[in-house]
């Protein structure tokens, strides 16, 4: 009997683990900032301009010159996925993928009013990853994750057309529970 609810409860206590990372470690509106965009006000100085959801990702600087020659954006997604690693019919472990996408130049502004969509094509990409074995052994070796990728790029063009450029994979990891 406790071997058939050990794998649940890891399930409950990894996503539980993962949505609670999630919400501590994302992007808070701080009160610092607001006051002192008061303060700057105050002082005759100009205030800083409201950042929307996308414009993080646009700001920061970029590693690939050739993608900034491009003009193309890039958006973080807002969570990780959690996926499911099951083996002779018992979860077995998690996997955990942060996903950033290029898009082209104005798609970020709507992105998040869209999200869902892509989320869900998304989860049944990795799904369909794990099931295959692609998380098993070294699976980060070089052209491993070559095959994710592309179907990841498939999933989002098939919802959002040529808007996608390509799908970066930010971070990944893999922890076994046995």
């Amino acid at each position: 009997m406790l071997g058939k609810l050990l794998p649940v409860l890891f399930l409950v206590v990894g996503l539980g683990a993962g949505v609670g990372a999630g919400v501590f470690l994302g992007p808070k509106p701080s009160q610092d900032s607001a006051h002192a965009s008061d303060q700057a006000s105050d002082h005759g100085e100009e205030k800083p301009s409201k950042a929307k959801p996308g414009d993080q990702a646009k700001s920061e600087p970029s590693e690939d010159h050739d993608a900034e020659d491009s003009g193309n954006e890039y958006v973080k997604m807002n969570k990780p996925f959690v996926v499911p690693l099951v083996h002779k019919d018992q979860i077995s472990g998690l996997a955990t993928v942060s996903l950033s996408l290029e898009v082209q130049p104005g798609f970020s502004e709507n992105f998040y009013a869209k999200e869902p969509k892509l989320r869900d094509g998304f989860l049944q990409v990795l799904f369909d990853h794990a099931n295959i074995g692609g998380f098993d052994g070294a699976f980060t070796r070089p052209g491993n994750l070559d095959p994710l990728r592309v179907a990841l790029l498939e999933s989002a063009q098939k919802a959002f057309g040529d808007n996608i450029v390509s799908v970066l994979i930010v971070d990944i990891a893999r922890q076994d529970s046995y």
